[in-house]
Formats: C-alpha cells, structure tokens, sequence
C-alpha cells in the first residue's frame, strides 16, 4: 500500500501529519473535508493485515469503539464506505497520563482524585455496556488542559463473557505487567473488577511516583502482586490522607470479591473522602515489610510454555545454519 504524507488525500480525509506509530498501526492527524471536523485516523500496517490474530484484535477495537458514546471515552466514526481498512477517531487535544506523570512524578492529591474520579465514570460506562478494558494504563488516558479524560486504546478490550486470558498471551491480550490483576496473571478471565484494580495501581502511582508492584523482570513484577502487599502509600508519602490509602487498599484488593464492585462505588469514595470509614488493623499495614519471592509453580509452568517456543525457533535456526 502507499505510504501517506501530509497534503495526501485518504477518501474524503486530508492527511496533516504523523501523530504516532506503533507495531501495530500508524496514527495520522488528518481533516473531514465534508465538515471540516480535526479527526485521528488508525492505519494497520500492512503486515498486520496478514496476521489473523492482530487484525482481529483492529477490528475489535473498532467494532467496540464505534458503540460506544461517552464524553470520557474517545470516539469512533462509523463510515461504510472506505477505500482501505482504517479506524476513524475523534481529534483529541491533551497529554497522555503517562506523559503528565513523565513530567512532575506524581501529583497533587487533588489532582490524582479528580482524575481517577473521571477515569472510574469512563469505566462505569463501558463496564455498562458490557465491555471491559483490560488494559488500563497511564499510556491509554489522554488528559485535556481542564484535566478532562479520554479513555484511549480498545485493542484488547472485550466483550463481557469472552474467552480467559492466560499467562501466555501476555504479549497481545494481557496489558502490561504493572498494571494487570492478580487474577489475570493466575490465568483467569479479567472483568470489571480488573479494571478497577489497575486503576487503584494508576491511583497509586500518581500520588507516590512508584508503581506499587516491582521487579526485574515481567514475571517477578507480576509475581510480586500474588505474594506481597505495597508499600503503604503514607510510608511513602506521609501526606496521603488515611482515607486516600483506605482507597487504595480497597481497589487493589488481591482477591476481586473484596474489591469495589463497580468503578461508581471506587469514584464515590474519592469524591467523599471524609465519610471513607479507615481499617486501622489491615493486614498491609505490617505485612508489606515481609517480602516473599519465590515464584509459584502456576506461574513458573506459564514462564516455561512461553518460552517454548523461543527454543524450538532457536533450535530450527541453528540446525538451518549447521545444513
């Protein structure tokens, strides 16, 4: 397929510039010269085109985005009429979270509520209409100067009653290991309450400038998760609030059923944080200073079949090489 530059004409879209590329796909600010409406448009390289997995995975995220409606929730253009395949999404001005918290390291308490209180309306939502995230990240909120969100990136996004994830797609269908749920990384089907997890892990982060979960690798970060509890986040920041780490502690419960429910009940907390009711005697309180490390047999089997692969491809090329 052609390349496009800027000037060129993509139907009845005019291509501005570049914005972003990924493995997947490229991103092009681009104008709707029937409205003259700034819009973002998603192009899946060619390659990902012949890879039945990944354009499924393009084709998810449109199909999802284009039913969804929600200020918080960027949107995308339905057209049935398009020369190639190509998502079409509203033109939104702003930062990436990631970028924001790349800047000042963490943010006013403030701050981190307010947003995290807009990220939880933006999940509701979804969660709503039976959608769920599963890739919750400082990487897919994108922040406007009033500190209005965008929830960004549905390309592993599912439908509520879809197939489980496992430790060995992590690399397409897991998100990223920082972020993701105790009970994905187990193995089992993320829903609602995964999302609400990462975001408690988000939440942690931009009050303290650390995530909560840590190692040297995937497989230790998400091990950590399984085994340990944070540091409290007053440890870190003494002028976190009892209530705000009360928050915390409830969205990154290990086990979902003790989690919020629903992210409306994780954003209420935050916009009522005096009548937050603080547990003096939880357990992370004091176990966080115990730290295990070794890795579970579940996840060391899961680490192993992942790395099949690499062996036999390694093995293929080097008796190719020795023929």
């Amino acid at each position: 397929m052609t390349a496009l530059h800027p000037g060129d004409m993509l139907d009845h879209y005019r291509i501005e510039n570049l914005v972003a590329r990924s493995g997947m796909a490229s991103i092009f600010r681009a104008t709707d010269t029937v409205n003259n409406r700034a819009v973002a448009i998603k192009i899946p390289h060619p390659e990902m085109e012949a890879d039945v997995q990944l354009f499924d995975r393009f084709k998810r995220e449109q199909e999802i985005g284009e039913k969804l409606d929600h200020p918080n929730v960027m949107r995308v253009y339905k057209d049935e009429h398009r020369s190639r395949i190509y998502m079409v999404m509203e033109w939104v001005e702003g930062k990436l979270l990631r970028n924001i918290l790349g800047e000042l390291r963490k943010l006013p308490a403030e701050r981190a509520a307010r947003l995290t209180a807009r990220i939880c309306d933006a999940l509701d939502y979804i969660h709503s209409h039976g959608v769920v995230h599963r890739d919750m990240k400082p990487e897919n909120i994108m922040v406007d100067p009033e500190d209005n969100i965008k929830l960004i990136d549905f390309g592993i996004a599912a439908n509520e009653g879809s197939r489980r994830l496992t430790f060995a797609q992590l690399s397409n269908v897991m998100g990223t290991p920082d972020y993701i749920s105790p009970e994905q990384v187990k193995g089992k089907r993320g829903d609602a309450r995964s999302d609400i997890y990462s975001v408690g892990v988000m939440l942690y982060e931009m009050l303290t400038g650390k995530v909560p979960f840590t190692g040297n690798n995937p497989f230790l970060i998400m091990n950590d998760r399984l085994l340990n509890s944070p540091v409290p986040p007053r440890e870190v920041d003494p002028s976190i609030t009892p209530a705000m780490q009360e928050i915390i502690y409830r969205a990154l419960e290990r086990d979902p059923k003790n989690r919020y429910g629903a992210a409306r009940e994780f954003a209420w907390d935050l916009e009522h944080q005096d009548q937050v009711g603080v547990s003096g005697d939880r357990p992370e309180l004091h176990e966080w200073k115990n730290r295990k490390s070794h890795l579970p047999k579940k996840i060391l089997t899961y680490a192993l079949l992942a790395l099949i692969p690499v062996a036999v491809f390694t093995l293929l090329l080097w008796v190719a090489r020795k023929a």
